[in-house]
C-alpha cells in the first residue's frame, strides 16, 4: 500500500509538470499556429538561469532568483517572438517553420553550453529535503511542484477569464483576422502571449531541477512527455492538457509496480502513438478545422 501511494503522489507531481508543458505548447499554438519544437530548450535555458547565474554567480536568495529568472524568460520570449516567430508564421510552407524552432533549440543548448559548461550541477538545498507522511517518504520537491501548478492554473484563469489582456489573447488564439478586425494588434499580442509562454517555461526548469540536477538534457523527456499529455487530452485545451498530463504522469509510474523501470518513459510514447491512431482529438479535444 505504501509503495501504491508514494508511485501516485510521484505521479501526480510528474503529471502536474507534464501539464504545464502542454499548456506552453498550447498556448503558443492557439496564439500563432506554432508548436514551438524548441521548448525543451526553452525550460533547460530557464533552469540554467536560476541555477546557473542567479544562484551560483550572482548568489541570490531563492524567492529573488526564482522571480528575476521569470524576468530574464519573459524577456527572451518576447525578443524570439519579435525576431523569429513572427516572421516564421508568415512563411508558406510548415516545414520552415519545424526547422526554425529545431534550429533554435539547437543554439540555446550550445549557448548553455559556452556560457555554463557542460557537466551537471545541483542546486544545493534547494527543495531537497524529504517529506514523511505516515508511512510514507518522499522529496519535498513533489509538494511544491503540485502547489505551485495549482496557483499557476487559478491565476491563468483569471488571467484570461479576468482580464482585458487575457481576453485579447483569448480572441487572437480563436481567429487572428477577427481579433485584427476588432483593432487587437495580433503581433504584439502573441510577442505577448510568448513571452508569457517562456515564464512557463522557467517554472518548468527551476521545479525540475532539484529532480534531474541542472543539466543540457534535463528536459528533454519531460518536453515529449508533456506533448504527448497534450495530445492525449486534446491538444490546445487547458483541460485537456490537465487530464492528459495526469494520465501520462499517474500511468507511467503505476507501471513500476508491474514492469522494469528502464521501460518507464516507454509508456508515454506508447499512449502518444495510441491516441494518434485512435482519437487524434484527444479525450477532450474537439475536432478542429483548419487555421486560416
Amino acid at each position: 500500500m505504501e509503495s501504491f501511494l508514494q508511485l501516485l503522489v510521484s505521479g501526480i507531481a510528474f503529471g502536474c509538470i507534464y501539464t504545464l508543458v502542454a499548456i506552453e505548447y498550447s498556448v503558443i499554438y492557439q496564439a500563432s499556429g506554432l508548436v514551438n519544437f524548441s521548448h525543451g530548450q526553452w525550460i533547460t535555458l530557464g533552469g540554467f538561469v536560476f541555477g546557473g547565474t542567479m544562484i551560483r554567480q550572482f548568489n541570490m536568495h531563492y524567492i529573488p532568483a526564482m522571480l528575476l529568472s521569470l524576468v530574464v524568460m519573459g524577456i527572451f520570449g518576447a525578443l524570439v517572438a519579435k525576431g523569429i516567430f513572427n516572421p516564421l508564421r508568415h512563411l508558406p510552407n510548415n516545414l520552415f517553420v519545424v526547422l526554425g524552432t529545431v534550429m533554435l533549440g539547437k543554439i540555446i543548448i550550445e549557448l548553455c553550453r559556452i556560457i555554463w559548461g557542460a557537466s551537471a550541477f545541483r542546486i544545493e538545498g534547494f527543495l531537497s529535503d524529504t517529506v514523511k507522511i505516515g508511512g510514507i517518504v518522499f522529496p519535498e520537491v513533489y509538494i511544491w511542484i503540485v502547489i505551485i501548478s495549482v496557483i499557476f492554473l487559478v491565476v491563468q484563469a483569471i488571467l484570461f477569464q479576468k482580464t482585458k489582456l487575457g481576453k485579447a489573447m483569448r480572441c487572437v488564439a480563436s481567429d487572428q483576422k477577427a481579433a485584427a478586425l476588432m483593432g487587437i494588434n495580433v503581433n504584439r499580442n502573441i510577442i505577448i502571449t510568448v513571452a508569457y509562454s517562456a515564464i512557463i517555461c522557467a517554472i518548468i526548469g527551476i521545479l525540475v531541477a532539484p529532480i534531474f540536477n541542472v543539466d543540457i538534457n534535463m528536459a528533454n523527456s519531460i518536453s515529449l512527455k508533456g506533448f504527448a499529455a497534450g495530445v492525449v487530452g486534446g491538444f490546445g485545451t487547458i483541460g485537456g492538457s490537465i487530464v492528459g498530463g495526469l494520465v501520462i504522469g499517474i500511468i507511467e509510474n503505476m507501471y513500476l509496480m508491474i514492469g522494469p523501470a528502464i521501460y518507464k518513459d516507454v509508456v508515454a510514447f506508447v499512449a502518444l502513438i495510441i491516441f494518434l491512431l485512435m482519437k487524434p482529438t484527444g479525450l477532450l479535444g474537439k475536432n478542429q478545422q483548419k487555421r486560416s
